[in-house]
């Protein structure tokens, strides 16, 4: 997944408007006008990093003339007391645009981290590492863009995206057979084809579903045996269906799960609960003699 042009300025307008940047009165009243510096931003500890576009977008939207040298690529993986990337140019500008740098790149490359991590549990085995729509609102791009950083695979987008038949909707709809039913009447009414997938929680379920040969199944909050017998009724079957697993999948329970036969596992958690990756930017000192001030 890329990041549109116009999805960085958008969430970096937004960012800059909630800090009030064209009036950041501390900056202003403290900095010498005419002062210009060198600064780094680091990570502090080690990770997998993301977002450094954004890094980009936030000073050139406060000041063009403030250059922004990316000391890695997104994706890349990172140590403790790394740079990744050196900011030069007044010190004004920079100093606003700092936490709001700052935000982005702790964001997305905690999102990355985490993402790589669950990717390197799976190990060897060949199932893709999903997200979920568990972002943050106004985010979402971002998010998922930062999980595929991090190696993961974007899943459903937005709603638009593909039919994806929930609990709630299975409730409402009268099980799986009625809801199936439903959609596929009025894909043919509007004359639209989208992948259907159909969450399941009991094996009952998971059969209907299969029988109704739909693209994808997600089995919820399922053990692993009862996983595998999914599987293998979908192997027996001849079906193309693909399985997803879903549901309280953790770094220590991930491999294991992989290992069952299913095709992708989600996990929400990777956009919803990762950790920021600790970062910091920090103006080079200087004596005085050696500041760089503009005539």
């Amino acid at each position: 997944m890329q990041l549109a042009t116009d999805t960085i300025r958008a969430a970096v307008r937004t960012a800059l408007s909630e800090d009030h940047a064209a009036d950041d009165v501390t900056t202003r009243w403290s900095v010498p006008e005419q002062m210009d510096v060198e600064a780094v931003m680091i990570a502090k500890q080690p990770g997998r990093v993301a977002g450094l576009p954004l890094t980009e977008s936030v000073y050139d939207a406060i000041d063009p003339s403030v250059a922004v040298r990316p000391a890695v690529a997104d994706g890349d993986p990172v140590r403790a007391g790394q740079p990744l990337a050196w900011i030069s140019g007044p010190a004004r500008s920079i100093i606003t645009g700092e936490r709001a740098a700052l935000n982005f790149v702790q964001r997305m490359s905690g999102i990355a981290t985490l993402t790589s991590a669950f990717v390197a549990a799976i190990g060897q085995h060949e199932v893709k590492l999903l997200d979920t729509r568990k972002t943050a609102p106004g985010l979402r791009a971002l998010d998922k863009y930062a999980v595929t950083c991090g190696g993961g695979t974007n899943h459903r987008l937005d709603l638009a995206a593909m039919v994806l038949l929930k609990e709630n909707h299975l409730a409402a709809a009268g099980g799986v057979r009625s809801a199936v039913r439903r959609v596929r009447d009025g894909m043919a009414a509007t004359r639209r084809h989208l992948a259907v997938e159909v969450e399941v929680t009991t094996l009952a379920e998971a059969y209907e579903a299969l029988d109704c040969q739909v693209e994808w199944i997600m089995l919820d909050n399922m053990s692993t045996d009862v996983i595998r017998s999914v599987v293998e009724q979908r192997d027996a079957s001849g079906s193309g269906c693909r399985l997803e697993a879903s549901g309280t999948i953790s770094l220590e329970t991930v491999a294991d799960i992989a290992a069952s036969g299913v095709d992708a596992v989600s996990v929400g958690a990777l956009t919803h609960s990762a950790p920021a990756l600790d970062t910091s930017l920090l103006i080079s000192p200087f004596e005085p003699q050696e500041q760089t001030v503009r005539p």
